[in-house]
C-alpha cells in the first residue's frame, strides 16, 4: 500500500488509571490550612515582599525560596472571568458557571476559582467578591465552595 492508500484506525477504549500522589510541602499546608481553619493562605518573599496566593515554594519573579506565611483575605477583586457553557465530566459544577481570577486582598498574585450566587449576565471585573467554604471540607482547593460577589 502507498501512503495515499493507508488508513486510519480509531481505537475507542477506556482507561483508568487510579492514583495518589503527594501534594508537596507548600500545597499540603496551605490545603490543611483551608480544611482545618478555613483560612487562605500564601506565601511572602523574603527578597521582594511579593505574596504568592496560591503559595509557592519559590518566588516566580526573583526566584528565592519561601518560608514565611500569611494569611491573606478570604475577600478580593475579581481581575477576569470566562463563562463555561459546553459539558464536561471533569467539571466541578454542570454549566453554565463562571470561573474568576481573583486578586485576594493581601495577595500579588491571583487565584482562578468557580464564581456563585452570581448573576452570569451581570458579572464585570473589579467586582468584590468573597469565599464561601464548604461546610465539610476535605483537604482541597474545592474545599472554597466558590466566591461570590459582596
Amino acid at each position: 500500500m502507498t501512503k495515499k492508500e493507508e488508513e486510519a484506525v480509531i481505537l475507542s477504549t477506556r482507561i483508568v488509571l487510579p492514583f495518589s500522589y503527594s501534594a508537596g510541602h507548600t500545597a499540603s499546608r496551605f490545603f490543611i490550612e483551608l480544611r482545618d481553619n478555613k483560612r487562605i493562605m500564601g506565601t511572602k518573599c523574603p527578597k521582594c515582599g511579593l505574596v504568592l496566593m496560591p503559595p509557592r515554594r519559590y518566588c516566580g519573579k526573583c526566584l528565592t525560596e519561601t518560608d514565611e506565611w500569611v494569611e491573606v483575605g478570604d475577600k478580593g477583586t475579581l481581575v477576569a472571568y470566562t463563562i463555561l457553557h459546553r459539558s464536561s465530566p471533569n467539571l466541578p459544577k454542570k454549566p453554565p458557571f463562571a470561573y474568576g481570577i481573583i486578586k485576594l486582598d493581601g495577595a500579588d498574585t491571583n487565584l482562578v476559582h468557580i464564581l456563585g450566587e452570581v448573576d452570569l449576565d451581570k458579572i464585570k471585573p473589579g467586582m468584590r467578591m468573597q469565599a464561601v467554604f464548604k461546610d465539610q471540607r476535605e483537604g482541597n482547593i474545592l474545599d472554597i465552595d466558590y466566591f461570590k460577589p459582596i
